[in-house]
């Protein structure tokens, strides 16, 4: 490695470790010690059959104002990038129609660069370029403008990373171009794992996830997410709720989805995993469907997250903050 490539990219490291440990500290309460979930809802985000877009960047800027405990929204995104970094949107764009809505993407990458944050330096991100097109997303590897692709763009580490059962190499995106990544999950019942959302979603950012679905993902889900690229690069996920899926996913089965009509935002990806766990059991029930449990697919790679090897957060409600707006 050249010397001008190995100072940069330790510096990159150590700046991206300081901000990860001060963006951390805003996800606790600090009188509680309790880790802060939002659920910011909105029943306007629908209108005539359309997603409203600007009730999606109201409801967005509700929740940040709520998490960041701020009284201006760019001072909350200020919590999270510094100008002039390169920003990391990891979409969810496997199941066609039912991915992370455009409308919401659009409204992170215009606070974003109200926050500092250059159209060219924000990149929005996925598997393959083909999955982000399916989902109605413009690719743009170099041009002007926000970036988008996949990581069959620009392909992945030559080293193997490993924790646990899982080795895997990381995509170049999140470990070589991004200084930050925001999570934008979708919250979808999953016929393998039980529940997809904030950790499941780094599934994304590796080359053989189709190895780590062996008993309803555990630990494998856990392993990823304890990758180095992937484990102090998310800076915050702002889950996509606005429809979810509460049976018959990862695919999108539009008999199974609904308008829940919100946004969960966090920086706990245990703890917001474990609350929208809930949210689809709730759903579940209501529609006169088994738990998960009972189904042989309950996400105990929540509680293994959460572990002491692990300690990615927190499963316990009760160490938990749920602020609802």
């Amino acid at each position: 490695m050249k010397r001008r490539e190995f100072f940069r990219k330790t510096v990159g490291i150590s700046s991206g470790l300081l901000l990860s440990k001060s963006v951390l500290a805003s996800c606790v309460n600090n009188e509680t010690s309790k880790a802060r979930i939002v659920i910011a809802k909105n029943n306007r985000l629908h209108n005539k059959g359309a997603i409203d877009s600007s009730a999606v960047l109201k409801t967005l800027d509700n929740a940040l104002l709520a998490f960041y405990n701020k009284d201006n929204v760019l001072e909350s995104w200020r919590q999270v990038v510094r100008p002039g970094e390169v920003v990391g949107l990891k979409v969810n764009c496997l199941s066609g129609r039912g991915t992370t809505h455009i409308e919401l993407v659009e409204a992170v990458c215009e606070r974003l660069r109200q926050a500092g944050i250059k159209a060219q330096n924000i990149i929005i991100w996925d598997r393959l370029n083909r999955d982000l097109e399916e989902a109605g997303f413009r690719i743009n590897e170099r041009g002007p403008g926000v970036r988008c692709f996949g990581n069959d763009a620009v392909g992945f580490n030559n080293d193997l990373e490993t924790f646990g059962s899982a080795g895997s190499l990381v995509s170049k995106i999140p470990a070589r171009l991004c200084d930050g990544i925001i999570n934008l999950p979708v919250l979808k019942d999953h016929s393998i794992a039980g529940v997809t959302f904030s950790l499941k979603n780094m599934f994304g950012a590796i080359h053989n996830p189709n190895k780590y679905h062996l008993n309803t993902g555990d630990p494998y889900i856990a392993d990823v997410n304890m990758l180095p690229s992937l484990r102090h690069k998310i800076r915050l996920t702002i889950g996509d709720a606005i429809e979810a899926q509460f049976h018959g996913g990862p695919s999108y089965m539009p008999q199974w989805r609904w308008n829940f009509n919100g946004l969960l935002v966090g920086i706990d990806r245990v703890a917001l995993d474990y609350t929208g766990w809930q949210i689809i059991e709730k759903k579940r029930k209501h529609q006169d469907l088994p738990s998960l449990q009972k189904e042989g697919r309950e996400p105990t790679y929540i509680a293994t997250a959460a572990d002491a090897r692990h300690m990615l957060g927190t499963n316990n409600p009760a160490k938990m903050e749920i602020i609802k707006i």
